[in-house]
């Protein structure tokens, strides 16, 4: 298939809130997300702040009414990520006007969502009720509520959807390889559509305290300023929760069917590092062979790029390693570019922030808008050289972006949107 894969449809749930263009106005009015723990005591614990999705109750124009996407009864056999999922995937499949009946619409329908973790929150409470109450006590919905793939899978039941199903685990680079894996599928001509993206929802006492334990959190108190990518004053990233959600198809099958194409998904490319279980290179060889890839298969050169949507999560090492990465692809040309991350108003949403990023960096195509990296008052030393967008947003034309996506056990995925004409 030659004809260009675009998007038709977005939906997204996530600290900044839960409707694509309310998100979009706080984002480029570099508001935050990010807010002090409520959903439970963080007297004992490191951590105090997160990117929390909040309810309709915190917030009435953006926040998160699961009743409007799934039945009380159903809540309950569902996890926190599987939720957010659904939701998302029920925004993009109606902008996109997707709702297949036919049997051959249905198989063409592929399901992809990444997680970095999947129903975290569900293990953990199930073995608080087994210390406390014993195992009769544990729900029978406990295993499909916590399985990784049951993201996708509830997505798949509930529209009907019989193409191919699948799950990227591949930590905080899932939702990036989600959209190329969904993007293969129709290059291959598995599927005519893909519903692709990211959902996660493990902000817990267990999750905050074993990424405390290898000093990959901020313990900046103040939620508004905890997340800072890139700033010298950065001292590691704050836990988000969410899902970001895209229905892909060609750009024939969009037209045939009557939809409107929002972008373009032009370059993909993944690789490993073959590193070090959480750390990538310092020089940045394999985030870049990613990036490579992306360009080649897109067919574009480092001068096509407008914009870069960096992963860059706020950590010392992390940030340093993904600059490096971009001027080995980018070279003396790289202080050309603007780079900007969106992290630091939503946080970290690991597995999700694939997806989420995604959204913002075809949102930055559309309207030739690049988002700000927030807090970013002391530029690192190392990067002053660099057009990091901080504190306010731009108005710029975006014909061609980038945007990230790096894991642990050394995963790293890019992938390119670029502007539908």
């Amino acid at each position: 298939m030659n004809s260009p894969i675009v998007i038709t449809g977005m939906g997204i749930i996530s600290p900044l809130g839960c409707q694509l263009d309310v998100v979009w106005e706080r984002l480029i009015a570099s508001k935050s997300g990010i807010v002090s723990i409520n959903h439970f005591p963080t007297e004992d614990l490191p951590v105090t702040v997160a990117g929390q999705v909040p309810t309709i109750d915190q917030d009435s124009i953006g926040g998160f009414d699961v009743d409007n996407y799934i039945e009380k009864k159903e809540q309950k056999k569902l996890d926190r990520f599987t939720m957010f999922a659904l939701a998302a995937a029920q925004q993009a499949l109606t902008q996109a006007n997707w709702f297949p009946q036919d049997v051959a619409d249905q198989e063409a329908t592929a399901t992809i969502i990444g997680s970095g973790i999947g129903g975290f929150r569900t293990i953990t409470q199930a073995q608080e009720t087994m210390k406390s109450r014993g195992y009769k006590k544990l729900s029978p919905f406990t295993v499909p509520a916590f399985l990784a793939n049951l993201a996708a899978g509830n997505i798949s039941i509930k529209y009907g959807f019989k193409g191919p199903i699948g799950c990227p685990v591949t930590a905080c680079a899932a939702g990036v390889q989600a959209i190329g894996d969904g993007m293969r599928m129709i290059r291959n001509g598995e599927a005519e559509v893909a519903v692709v993206g990211g959902a996660e929802a493990c902000i817990d006492p267990l999750s905050l305290a074993s990424f405390n334990a290898l000093k990959a959190l901020s313990t900046n108190t103040e939620p508004q300023t905890a997340s800072r990518p890139f700033d010298q004053n950065r001292n590691g990233f704050v836990m988000g929760e969410g899902s970001g959600v895209l229905v892909i198809e060609t750009l024939e099958h969009a037209l045939k069917r009557g939809a409107k194409p929002l972008a373009i998904i032009s370059g993909y490319g993944t690789s490993s590092d073959a590193h070090h279980i959480t750390a990538g290179p310092e020089d940045g060889s394999g985030a870049a062979h990613a990036i490579r890839r992306a360009l080649r298969s897109a067919d574009l050169t480092i001068e096509d790029i407008d914009y870069v949507n960096a992963h860059a999560t706020s950590t010392p090492v992390g940030d340093k390693a993904e600059i490096a990465s971009l001027r080995n692809v980018f070279g003396a040309h790289l202080p050309k570019v603007p780079i900007s991350a969106t992290k630091s108003a939503t946080g970290h949403l690991l597995g999700a922030a694939g997806g989420v990023e995604s959204i913002f960096t075809t949102m930055a195509v559309i309207h030739g808008v690049i988002p700000a990296t927030q807090n970013l008052e002391h530029v690192d030393e190392s990067m002053q050289d660099l057009d990091l967008v901080p504190l306010q947003a731009r108005h710029q034309p975006v014909s061609h972006a980038l945007c990230n996506g790096f894991g642990f056990g050394g995963v790293n995925a890019a992938v390119l949107i670029s502007h539908y004409e």
